[in-house]
């Protein structure tokens, strides 16, 4: 009884809001024609995200800032994207973030348990937002294929 006790005592202590639930809903951008919010679907941790300026017209240099404290080694990490609309898949997009012989973050060849704060540019093809509502699956993994971070996103564009 004593095992069942310890294991279920961590499990709470770990998983989001100690009960199960899921982690909460964060704004990482609003103004008056969009909105973007995100929840992670990592069920151990959350992360912080935000882009700095908010506008349908997307630039092709924005400013973002992102946290987290790492669960596993990122020597290498990618960012799968999948983008949906009524349910229907629009685009899948996959980038190396760091490689392992070409690191383009500082924070790349992080250990597990360092933290990440990032707070500058990302490149990005420039375009406009449509009109509607998309859901965005985003996920960063390491050289391992082990989940670094990810995220269930919205975007609602007026």
């Amino acid at each position: 009884m004593k095992g069942f006790t310890a294991a279920f005592l961590i499990w709470t202590l770990i998983s989001p809001n100690g009960n199960g639930k899921a982690w909460p809903t964060h704004t990482a951008c609003r103004d008056r024609s969009l909105e973007v919010l995100y929840q992670s679907c990592d069920p151990l941790q959350d992360f912080g995200f935000s882009v700095d300026e908010c506008s349908k017209q997307l630039k092709s240099n924005i400013n973002i800032r992102f946290g987290i404290i790492l669960r596993e080694d990122i020597k290498e990490l990618f960012l799968d994207i999948a983008l949906f609309s009524q349910g229907s898949s629009i685009l899948n997009f996959s980038y190396p973030v760091c490689e392992d012989d070409l690191p383009k973050f500082s924070f790349c060849g992080r250990r597990k348990g360092e933290q990440i704060y990032y707070a500058g540019p990302i490149n990005n093809p420039g375009f406009e937002v449509l009109t509607g509502e998309y859901q965005v699956l985003l996920q960063l993994y390491n050289g391992n294929h082990s989940t670094v971070a990810c995220a269930n996103a919205t975007i609602i564009c007026s």
